[in-house]
């Protein structure tokens, strides 16, 4: 049986029109064929056992009479054939290898097992999900975005991805980071938004791609992805003490900083930016370039979208970041006068910053600076970001925290991206009253870096309870900003990607922010920094938690209004401690 899938793109290759065909190829499998545009082909074949009663182009039919309790199981395979053919398997041969690879991909991953047995679940289904979207590239293991709309390398998501898991696997992050600098632009290219030193935002490589109707092949449009680079190389190197791997990622990390100084600042005014004229040209890239990327995310305080070029709050946060880290980085390489150049350059951001950001009448620091340089005066979540960052003073940084968990940010099952009352807050928009469990987890960590523990615990708390009503246990990519209330689950989003990368790591950088975790690799030292159990659990045992191949196992548990410490395992002699104050 050959008969067309659709009959809009149904047609032939002479005519110059995309062929879609399917044909039944005997016993229960059924082929799907598609000759695009491009010239490639691609097909895919389901297999049905046992072989269905009937099999066409749309539907597989069994007409089944089972006696009572009468076991009858139906197995259904896909196979995509594109540029590699794939390896045909039985089904359970199938299951057995992928079990096989997972165990394989996390046998140094460090686990999490608490008093809480739905936080359990929880956990265990955000780390199966991280387990599914990390894909082996040639570089190495990288996590996809998310399902069904993200299936594929984004520099943003990977690289905080990859800090959520840093503490418990830091193999992702070296994967991560290799695979970015492999794909770091070389060359301008305005219609990919590329720039040399930048690093790529979305790798996509289907028939649009490659027919270039869509900017996405190879893309770079995005302010963050760049100095976010730096970022996760430096922690890396702080939670591993890898210097082979810095050695061999500097000369990416040093074009990624030109990239800042250079491209990523055209007016030199010390920001970071994004848009302009020529950008905001483009036709199919993206108007923002922050995390928040829609048309209509970067505001002003009557409702008025920011015009280019724009530089984010957030980002100034990680361009602080990156230079305090790369400086540590270039000490290590005995780069020393680059590192002193690096740390006053950071210095010099973070005043200028503080001139330039803080709005004393919002207790806040705005949303970004438009190309006029007006401060965007909107409450947004993303000045929480910029306690994660360090760039907060520390006097603010207590105002911001305070304002993070304020009725109108905080619904109850976590901080809002844009507080109640300001002019395009809607608790059902994407990134305008909406929650989004990376962003909280980014708060929390910066809440416990600055020692606001009891913020980072309320944080958790709501994380834990919305994931408590998910079905699966699954935090999506993000849910509405409605007001929590009794007996009733977070209002979930239609179209939220849900497994999402960096919404499964949520809560593992959450339990780093409430343990202060910290590694010192070189002295092969384990601390907890100010210790706290959120009220959620009161005991925790985090194993197989290590480096250079010496790990240990740590239970902690509430005593009173304290925390206690016991080492169950310590293999390689790690050392093991509890610094409080």
């Amino acid at each position: 049986m050959t008969s067309p899938i659709c009959s809009k793109c149904a047609g032939s290759s002479a005519s110059g029109a995309a062929i879609c065909a399917s044909r039944r190829l005997g016993g229960g499998e059924v082929s799907f064929a598609y000759q695009g545009l491009d010239g490639a082909a691609r097909r895919t074949e389901l297999r049905f056992e046992p072989t269905p009663t009937e099999l066409i182009a749309s539907a597989a039919t069994y007409s089944l009479k089972l006696e009572a309790r009468e076991p009858l199981y139906i197995y259904f395979c896909a196979e995509c054939h594109g540029l590699k053919p794939p390896q045909r398997m039985t089904f359970f041969k199938g299951l057995m290898a992928a079990n096989r690879d997972q165990r394989w991909a996390s046998r140094h991953a460090g686990t999490v097992e608490t008093s809480n047995q739905v936080l359990n679940e929880a956990l265990c289904r955000g780390m199966a999900d991280l387990r599914m979207l990390i894909t082996q590239t040639p570089e190495g293991a990288y996590p996809y975005a998310g399902i069904p709309w993200y299936s594929t390398t984004f520099g943003r998501d990977g690289l905080l991805t990859a800090v959520q898991m840093l503490w418990c696997d830091p193999t992702i992050a070296k994967g991560v980071l290799k695979r970015l600098a492999a794909f770091q632009a070389t060359a301008v290219d305005a219609a990919a938004d590329a720039e040399p030193g930048k690093i790529v935002h979305e790798m996509r490589g289907g028939e649009m791609a490659a027919l270039r109707e869509v900017p996405f092949g190879l893309y770079y449009g995005s302010v963050d992805a760049t100095p976010l680079f730096v970022v996760l190389l430096g922690l890396y190197v702080e939670r591993t003490g890898d210097e082979a791997t810095l050695r061999e990622l500097w000369p990416a990390a040093e074009k990624a900083l030109t990239w800042m100084e250079s491209f990523g600042d055209r007016d030199g005014d010390g920001f970071l930016e994004y848009g302009g004229a020529d950008a905001e040209g483009l036709q199919h890239g993206l108007r923002n370039q922050g995390w928040k990327d829609s048309f209509d995310a970067i505001f002003h305080a009557d409702g008025a979208l920011a015009q280019g070029p724009i530089a984010l709050c957030e980002v100034q946060g990680y361009a602080y970041a990156a230079k305090k880290l790369a400086a540590q980085c270039a000490r290590r390489l005995g780069h020393n006068d680059i590192a002193e150049e690096l740390d006053k350059t950071a210095e010099r951001l973070a005043q200028q910053f503080e001139d330039a950001f803080w709005c004393e009448d919002l207790g806040l620091y705005a949303i970004a600076l438009d190309g006029q340089k007006k401060p965007c005066r909107v409450r947004s979540s993303n000045a929480g970001h910029l306690l994660w960052t360090g760039i907060a003073r520390p006097d603010r940084a207590r105002r911001v925290a305070d304002a993070m968990i304020s009725p109108d940010f905080f619904s109850g099952w976590g901080v809002r991206t844009i507080a109640k009352g300001e002019p395009r807050y809607n608790p059902m928009s994407y990134h305008n009253g909406s929650i989004w469990p990376h962003d909280n987890s980014l708060i929390a960590l910066g809440f416990s870096r600055y020692g606001f523990k009891e913020h980072a615990d309320k944080v958790f708390e709501a994380a834990f309870a919305a994931a408590s009503y998910m079905d699966l246990r699954r935090l999506p990519e993000l849910y509405c900003g409605f007001r929590r209330r009794r007996g009733a689950g977070p209002t979930l989003y239609p179209v939220a990607c849900s497994p999402q990368a960096w919404a499964s790591g949520a809560l593992l950088l959450m339990i780093q922010a409430a343990l202060g975790i910290e590694f010192a690799p070189d002295a092969k030292e384990i601390r907890f920094r100010n210790p706290r159990l959120p009220v959620t659990f009161n005991r925790i045992i985090l194993r197989h938690l290590g480096m250079s191949g010496a790990e240990v196992d740590i239970e902690l548990r509430r005593s009173g209004e304290h925390v206690s410490m016991r080492v169950l395992r310590n293999s390689g002699a790690v050392q093991v401690s509890m610094v409080v104050g």
